[in-house]
């Protein structure tokens, strides 16, 4: 069904008169010359023409259950019926459902939570919570980290982005090199470097400290730096240079935890408890609810120093039943388990597709959060910002929707590839047959010649 009433002319139009305009060089740039959404189903989007696209993209990654998930759909449908706000200086029996699920998903000594509304709320309290249960006041994150860009905080550690391009930024903020083993930022290799990136951060870090530190903040797979996954022991490291120091240990789960990973936490592949945890994306199943994690006696020390984080609607009914619908739905249908599934299979089959393309020079990720480095040179890992874009764009046209993120200034060659957890086969399979030809088209080959149907099944 097409929706002629909202044509690219309109939207351009509407654009350029309503809208606040977009920075050009964001991911979000020109966004108004790109398809025009109608609707959204499982993992499909329609635009306004009728045009289907497979979305490896997951919305905003909010969206790991696929689009209106069916037990989401009902838990929103109900909430209309009986309770959409609720005061926040009250109970309301939603909310407590979900401190109960949730509660029950944690892995001790994580026990109690709060409620708030985005990414970034959760990335501001969760660093006010280690300071008035430190007393400390330093802040440390990865260089290659994202953690939202609304709220101060946030976007201060967020050292992805250029945060010289924001007015003004958090003080006791500062960045620590990525463990990116395919770009190591200190030309060395794992193991033999024994982590020499994170111990000459540390002898900086220690050295520039304004006060005492009072946490490390990181994701478990950095996603909008480049899909970069850490090497094994890099957290356990962490952890024990946090020890050593007063420090506390948050992880950033926006987009690792709930599943996407092939287990509950990105954090249960490290080896690794964290102090402090952050929960957004998809904890509601595609609307906006947040949650930070801690420990009892973190939780009791941070509130005896006056520890407070709230937002107006951080507790409304409908978004916390969104909430535990979305959790019965990630435990009871084991979209951990297909997530795992889904990983093998794609990466077996980008696998076969990197004999073909010398252009593919790494393969990595986790479940459903997978990224492909492309490069123009396999020894010298030359980022190919340029075929990237080919590829994207490629796909786009053929119905495949992923995007481009970067592990530096000047990188944009990494695909990013987050379908949901409900993704079948068969639309992972025809996902990777508009990817394959996009690939060959990029490389100046004829598309259509490569692994079209014939998807290898990969090992159990």
């Amino acid at each position: 069904m097409h929706d002629d009433a909202m044509d690219q002319a309109r939207a351009q139009e509407i654009a350029n008169r309503w809208m606040m305009p977009t920075e050009e060089s964001s991911y979000m740039g020109g966004l108004e010359k790109r398809p025009i959404l109608a609707s959204a189903s499982g993992s499909t989007v329609v635009d306004t023409q009728g045009k289907e696209y497979l979305d490896f993209q997951s919305g905003q990654m909010g969206a790991a259950l696929g689009h209106r998930h069916p037990r989401v759909m009902a838990a929103v449908r109900k909430a209309t019926e009986t309770f959409v706000h609720a005061s926040n200086i009250m109970l309301n029996v939603p909310r407590l459902e979900l401190h109960e699920r949730l509660g029950k998903l944690l892995v001790p000594p994580l026990q109690k939570s709060l409620f708030l509304v985005t990414g970034s709320d959760t990335i501001e309290a969760s660093v006010d919570l280690a300071r008035k249960a430190t007393g400390g006041l330093d802040i440390l994150g990865l260089h290659d980290g994202l953690h939202g860009s609304t709220s101060y905080i946030s976007r201060s550690l967020s050292f992805a982005w250029k945060r010289q391009q924001h007015a003004s930024i958090a003080p006791g903020t500062s960045a620590i090199l990525t463990p990116h083993c395919y770009q190591c930022p200190v030309a060395s290799s794992f193991p033999k470097c024994e982590f020499l990136c994170l111990k000459a951060s540390l002898e900086l870090a220690d050295a520039n400290f304004t006060s005492r530190p009072a946490a490390v903040i990181a994701e478990p797979i950095l996603s909008a730096g480049g899909v970069i996954v850490p090497p094994p022991g890099y957290f356990q490291a962490v952890r024990r240079a946090c020890e050593e120091r007063g420090m506390l240990l948050i992880f950033d789960e926006a987009q690792t935890g709930l599943g996407k990973t092939g287990q509950m936490f990105g954090f249960q592949h490290e080896g690794v408890v964290p102090d402090i945890m952050a929960l957004s994306k998809h904890f509601g199943g595609g609307v906006p609810i947040s949650a930070v994690c801690t420990t009892a006696e973190i939780a009791k020390r941070a509130v005896a120093s006056g520890f407070f984080a709230t937002r107006s609607h951080a507790a409304d009914p409908m978004l916390c039943a969104a909430g535990v619908a979305s959790i019965d739905a990630i435990v009871e249908e084991d979209l951990a388990g297909r997530a795992a599934r889904i990983e093998l299979r794609m990466k077996s089959a980008l696998a076969e597709m990197a004999k073909r393309y010398e252009l593919i020079g790494d393969i990595r990720g986790r479940g459903v959060l997978l990224g492909l480095e492309l490069v123009t040179d396999r020894e010298q890992k030359t980022p190919a910002n340029k075929e990237a874009a080919v590829v994207e764009n490629r796909c786009l046209e053929a119905g495949l929707i992923l995007q481009l993120r970067g592990t530096g200034p000047g990188r944009k060659n990494v695909l990013r590839f987050v379908p949901p957890m409900t993704t079948t086969d068969a639309e992972i399979d025809r996902a990777l047959s508009i990817l394959d030809d996009a690939l060959a088209v990029a490389v100046g080959r004829s598309p259509g010649v490569g692994m079209r149907g014939a998807v290898p099944t990969p090992a159990r």
